[in-house]
């Protein structure tokens, strides 16, 4: 009987609120039940081990993501999500020995502070983020030994970025939605609970098997980001002449743009010269000149709603009615990541020969 009832247990799995089901297992499981012969105060000497982590602080906004995020539900409204840095995510998976799509925490602005019930070898990737493991500093783009019972603390991001990445070696133990880990907060489902973390979650981790730690990403992996991000794109579908004036797409391309304070895993808002419309408005599709038809939209594109530009983010919309005269390429699509309020952006046009030998590249870099 009590083989069969640790086997449902094994092959139960329950999300979300934290259960008792994992104390059970280790009662049943220890001598005096194993025996038949359990007394009044015998889980008195049981010693109760699990592979989590407690959140005692979520930070700004921490959520669970995987890469590639949640792919073949575009069509019908469903965005990826995942890391808006993929590159900083699969480095640190890298680094770990995980697969590159590992489930990790993406971290934007400032850090969870978390206490560790089990061993555990970490990385932290991304923009740069003070680290302290019981309150001694540790370095990023390394791997760490965190012991049971250490608290990890991640402050603020200081300087040029706005987004880390926790790492755990075997990834985060988080159920699949529609195929993927991944956190998408405004449809409240992926991840742990379909939202941010706070205070009082429970996540967990696989069992460590590996404790080597001490490895570091190679630092001519590691790459700045510069005052003025350059960013590469493929001009259309929606350009001159017949939304934008020539003139315009010229001045788009010299202006830095700046990033606007009210940007998000939605989309980042930019500031600049306002457009030069070859039209008076959008016909039948809409009274505003960058009104049109719905149409598909793609992640990294630049949509014009209104005269405001927006570049569509990993939990953007997928179709709409407003005109995109450029899309970032896909290699560049982790600069989103690290884009915050003030920073600058200038985008260069490539060719589509030069965006896929670029993808061949990136893709041989792993």
């Amino acid at each position: 009987a009590s083989t069969g009832l640790i086997d449902a247990l094994n092959e139960t799995r329950l999300y979300g609120v934290e259960t008792n089901r994992d104390y059970l297992r280790q009662i049943i499981a220890d001598t005096p039940f194993a025996s038949g012969q359990p007394w009044t105060r015998c889980l008195e000497g049981l010693v109760y081990h699990a592979d989590t982590f407690e959140v005692l602080s979520g930070g700004t906004q921490t959520s669970v993501q995987d890469y590639p995020g949640r792919l073949g539900y575009w069509a019908v409204g469903v965005p990826p999500s995942g890391p808006m840095d993929s590159r900083a995510l699969r480095q640190g998976n890298g680094l770990l020995g995980n697969a590159e799509g590992c489930a990790a925490l993406e971290i934007t602005m400032s850090g969870p502070l978390l206490r560790f019930n089990t061993d555990a070898v970490i990385a932290v990737t991304g923009a740069q983020i003070p680290i302290t493991l019981d309150g001694d500093p540790r370095a990023m783009n390394a791997a760490l030994l965190v012991c049971a019972g250490s608290t990890l603390a991640l402050g603020t991001i200081a300087g040029a970025g706005v987004r880390s990445y926790l790492c755990v070696r075997g990834g985060l133990d988080v159920p699949d939605y529609l195929g993927s880990k991944s956190t998408f907060t405004l449809g409240q489902f992926g991840g742990h609970g379909g939202r941010a973390l706070r205070a009082g979650d429970v996540l967990h981790i696989a069992p460590l098997v590996d404790r080597s730690a001490g490895q570091r990403i190679a630092d001519d992996a590691l790459e700045a980001l510069p005052d003025i991000r350059r960013i590469r794109i493929i001009y259309g579908p929606h350009a001159a002449p017949e939304y934008f004036t020539e003139a315009y797409i010229e001045t788009f391309f010299a202006t830095d743009w700046e990033v606007h304070f009210n940007s998000s895993r939605t989309g980042v808002r930019l500031i600049g010269p306002k457009p030069e419309w070859v039209r008076a408005d959008g016909g039948e599709a809409g009274l505003h000149p960058s009104n049109i038809h719905d149409n598909p939209y793609a992640i990294g594109a630049v949509d014009f709603t209104g005269d405001m530009p927006v570049i569509l983010g990993p939990d953007g919309p997928s179709l709409g009615g407003f005109v995109c005269p450029v899309t970032i390429i896909e290699a560049d699509l982790w600069q989103l990541g690290q884009l915050k309020a003030g920073d600058r952006v200038r985008f260069t046009p490539v060719s589509v020969e030069a965006c896929h030998a670029e993808r061949c590249r990136s893709e041989l870099v792993r």
